[in-house]
Order: C-alpha cells, then structure tokens, then sequence
C-alpha cells in the first residue's frame, strides 16, 4: 500500500512520480540561481541532468566577468554538478545563438530600433531548441533559474511573476508558449530574496555561492552595444545629423546605432536653454531627432508576434478591449492599459495613461489588472 501511494503522489514538480523517477533537465548558466535549482533537486532525489550551452566563442570571453555562459560559467556549471553528484553536459549552440539572436539584435539597432536579445534567447534558445533536446534525453521536465513563478489553474498551467518583485523576471519570458509552459519548472519564482538563494547555495557547499551576478547581454561585454554592431555590421556607424523636431540641425553624431530612444546623455548638443532627449530615430536618413522631454510621452503603440497567455480567445476581445496592466521597459512597474486585437498576431496598446520612451524593439508584457499573472505581450513596431 505504502509503495502504491508512493507510485501515484505527487511530487514537488507536480508530476505523479517519485523523485528518483523523474528525470529533470536543469538549464546551467554557471551563476549562482540555476546552480541552487540543480542542487536543490539533486538533493529531493530527482535524476538531474545539467546542460550548459556555449552560446558563442567563449575563447574570447574567458576573460570577461559579468556574463552567463562565459568559458568560466561553463567551469562553475561542472564544478557543481560534481559537488552535488549528477551529470553534466555542455551543448554546442553557438551557431544557433548567432541565427536566432546575435544577428536580429545587429539588424534591429540598424533599424533604428532598441531590441532585447535576453527575450529572444529564452524564446528561440532555451525554451525551443534545448527544451526539445531535454524531450529527446526523457526528460520529464525542464527546470530553470529565472525569478518567475508557474501555478495550475482551471485551464493549465499559468504564468506569474516572482515573489520578489526585485528580482522579477516575467517581462523576459513573456514570448513563452502554453506548450513549454507545460514543460517548464522554475523551482526559485516562490523565494522572497536574492538573499535566500546564497543561503541556499551555501547550505549545499556550492562554489558559486559568493558569485556576482551577470549585469551584461552576454556576447556585449561591458554594454559596448556599438563596438558589437560595427563589429558585426562593418559600415553601420556612418555620421549623421542631430535634429531639433522643429527641424533645426543641431549638431553631427556618430553613428545611429550610439543612440537609444529616451536617451538624454551623450548628445553633444550643448548650449541650449532646454534639455533634450532622443524623440526618434531615422536610420535611413542618418538623423537622430530630438526634443524635449514631453516629446517622448505616449498613450498608444503598435504591436507584432502578440503571445496570449490568458483564458479565452485573445481575437474575441470583450468591447473596449481586454482590460490589462502593461510594462513597456523592464524596469517599469506595470501601468493600466487596454489592448485591442488586430488579427494575425497583431494588436494595439491603448495606455491608460502617459508613458515616456515606448521605442520600437521592446517588449510590451500584458499582466492581470489585478494579481500577480502574465497574460503575455508583444513587440512595439511603433508609437
């Protein structure tokens, strides 16, 4: 009887098998959070596999501090597969990484536009292509070090953000689909700090314990986005025109690619009795435009690739449209807005109430209007 009960409970994945049982692929980036998720599973008795994926030439990176999945991440990632005592492997991706990531992130800035590859890594990377590596080694599920929590509700498996709204990282996981959703575990979304997770990774003797956490897009060392595009896109920084929205020239830059959407410092624009912020963008005539700080508030944007992750039709949106609080930058709390469908993928994002610097190439992440749930999002096309 003891054994029947123990074949049919639930584990604390919530899936109806013991532990022992039940093969887990745990995503290694070498930092601190995804190492205590392997070592708190190892420790329950589940079949841990740990994966590392070499996303690009880490010859190069040995020597930079402050990115994931760096030559030393992938030593850190094996160091505690050994001290916790289960396999680990590292995955050649890089040929993939610079398909599905690098090279739109090099594109979208010669667009004039401010892209975020983390979402596009998760998306294509992590979430696609090493989620079906994970289906191809039988793995049951697939576990993750983000801050972002996963509940069972009346229709499946929901999204919602972390505990710790300091470490939340929903606007970044947005573009997952109900199917991974399925698939997915993140084991450290319930944790109240960052502080608990060191504990953590002490309690368990974990050599990554005391590591600082990355700050950098990984193959963008220090931030130098810039020195990346010229040196993916040789030619990509011509100089151009600053411009005034009232159509003055103010001064010469660059290179487009310098300069971001909101962006205040740098302008070399001095000598004016206002301060002046970057309004706009025009790749194809060089220009940066510029105004003043008013100029860069907005109360609608277009979105594309629109993922719904709530209940119901996302097209059979109630009248008025679907009732929701929006994020537009990651660092932005969510403020009230509604969306309207437009068909294939398509919306428009009504914001309840002014917000600065909306750019194309970010993320507009849907959340409940009340509650801590992800209903999904999409990608500004413009404002």
């Amino acid at each position: 009887m003891n054994t029947l009960a123990a074949d049919t409970s639930i584990n604390t994945l919530g899936l109806p098998k013991a532990p022992q049982d039940t093969r887990v692929l745990v995503a290694m980036s070498g930092g601190v959070d995804s190492s205590v998720v392997a070592a708190m599973l190892a420790d329950e008795g589940y079949d841990v596999v740990g994966i590392t994926l070499q996303l690009y030439d880490h010859g190069a990176a040995l020597a930079k501090k402050g990115a994931c999945c760096a030559g030393r991440d992938i030593h850190d990632a094996r160091r505690v597969a050994e001290t916790m005592g289960f396999p680990h492997y590292v995955l050649d991706y890089e040929n993939r990484f610079r398909e599905s990531v690098i090279d739109e992130f090099a594109d979208s800035y010669l667009a004039g536009a401010t892209p975020v590859p983390c979402i596009r890594c998760n998306e294509r990377v992590k979430f696609r292509d090493l989620l079906e590596t994970a289906k191809d080694l039988d793995a049951d599920c697939m576990a993750t070090g983000h801050y972002i929590q996963r509940f069972m509700g009346a229709q499946g498996a929901e999204l919602h953000r972390a505990a710790d709204s300091a470490r939340d990282q929903s606007y970044f996981l947005f573009s997952t689909k109900r199917d991974q959703l399925d698939y997915l575990r993140f084991p450290l979304g319930h944790l109240g700090s960052k502080a608990e997770t060191r504990a953590l990774a002490a309690k368990y003797g974990l050599p990554v314990a005391d590591k600082p956490d990355s700050q950098d897009i990984c193959f963008v060392p220090n931030g130098a986005y810039a020195a990346v595009i010229e040196k993916l896109r040789p030619g990509a920084a011509d100089p151009g025109d600053i411009v005034h929205l009232d159509g003055r020239v103010l001064g010469q830059h660059d290179g487009v690619i310098r300069y971001t959407v909101g962006q205040r410092r740098g302008l070399a624009v001095g000598g004016l009795a206002e301060p002046l912020f970057v309004v706009r963008l025009d790749p194809d005539a060089r220009q940066v435009i510029v105004g003043p700080r008013e100029a860069l508030a907005s109360r609608s944007a277009s979105l594309a690739e629109v993922n719904w992750l709530g209940d119901g039709d996302f097209e059979a949106a109630p009248e008025g449209g679907w009732e929701v609080a929006v994020k537009v930058r990651s660092t932005r709390p969510p403020k009230p807005a509604r969306i309207h469908p437009e068909g294939s993928g398509r919306a428009r994002v009504e914001l309840l109430g002014p917000e600065e610097g909306v750019a194309p190439g970010q993320a507009c992440v849907f959340y409940a209007a009340e509650g801590s749930r992800v209903l999904g999002g999409g990608w500004i096309q413009r404002r």
